[in-house]
């Protein structure tokens, strides 16, 4: 087998995993060969392809499912979305992935290792294996939420403490994140609808349709805390622009006040700047000067006090 194909199968062999990391032509050769499945999901599960959606089709000898979970990359700090499929047949469970979602990881690292937690997961159907992988990857998305919840938090409070410049970007940021996150759960809930009411010999949902509407549940419970996080950052976002404009409108304000103050005085030193003999008042004054920088100052003061009063200061 090759190298980035793993299996397990549980005690009696009535039902295997096979886990398949970084697909490419070889691995997608080897499933084509063994399960004769459709050239369409085998492309659509090479590790260069992403799906555009998830989906849910019964093939026949089996059922192929995509799902899209997010997937926070630390580097450039932004929610991407890491797809898993899934080939479903009678007794084996076959899951292809990029290896970048921790829980499927983790799940299959630890049946891997200890025959006891390969039992309690491949001891069931293979509809019972798909709700444990499923589920295990919708509570990977609460940690991610809180996250998210925690920049929203940190971006109001920095607003509201002077910081709107600085969290213009941030604020930007995190409503990339959760755009991404709410497109990459929009489809589930149709996808797990679809899912429990598939009627298939090998699938039997029917039997485990309980579990099955716990999925929907964490969906829906995930899109709304999506939904409220949103109308959150749109608000902050409204108000830091508010913020901001209203923050430029009042330099704007200063800078104008200060011109209308200084031009009055720019006018008065151009005109004792001609210096024309015998028509300028105070220029032979032994305290010429004082006397113009005093009428320049007084005048000064009362436009500011002009504008004071008018309260446009």
């Amino acid at each position: 087998m090759l190298e980035n194909i793993t299996s397990l199968k549980n005690k009696n062999g009535a039902l295997s995993w096979i886990n398949i990391t970084n697909a490419q032509d070889s691995e997608l050769a080897y499933l084509k060969k063994k399960f004769k499945f459709n050239e369409v999901d085998l492309q659509d599960s090479h590790t260069q392809n992403t799906a555009q959606r998830p989906k849910f089709y019964f093939r026949g000898n089996y059922c192929f499912l995509i799902l899209q979970f997010p997937f926070y990359n630390k580097h450039n700090r932004t929610i991407e979305a890491e797809e898993i499929n899934f080939f479903i047949g009678k007794n084996y469970i076959i899951t292809v992935h990029r290896d970048r979602l921790p829980p499927i990881i983790e799940l299959f690292n630890t049946c891997y290792s200890d025959k006891f937690y390969a039992e309690q997961y491949l001891g069931g159907s293979n509809t019972m294996m798909l709700y444990d992988i499923i589920v295990r990857l919708q509570e990977y998305c609460y940690p991610i939420l809180d996250h998210l919840s925690i920049d929203v938090q940190s971006i109001e409070k920095n607003i509201f403490a002077g910081r709107e410049r600085e969290m213009m970007r941030e604020s930007l940021l995190a409503k990339r994140n959760i755009l991404n996150f709410r497109r990459i759960m929009e489809a589930h809930r149709d996808v797990l609808h679809k899912i429990a009411k598939a009627k298939v010999s090998f699938f039997n949902v029917e039997k485990s349709k309980i579990y099955y509407g716990d999925l929907i549940d964490h969906t829906k419970n995930i899109w709304d805390i999506l939904n409220g996080q949103k109308e959150m950052i749109e608000a902050l976002e409204s108000t830091n622009t508010s913020l901001v404009s209203f923050r430029l409108n009042d330099i704007m304000r200063l800078l104008t006040l200060f011109s209308v103050i200084v031009f009055p005085l720019t006018l008065i030193a151009g005109i004792f700047s001609m210096r024309i003999d015998n028509s300028m008042p105070f220029i032979d004054q032994p305290y010429g000067f004082w006397l113009i920088v005093g009428i320049m100052a007084t005048i000064s003061l009362i436009m500011l006090f002009f504008f004071k009063r008018k309260r446009w200061m």
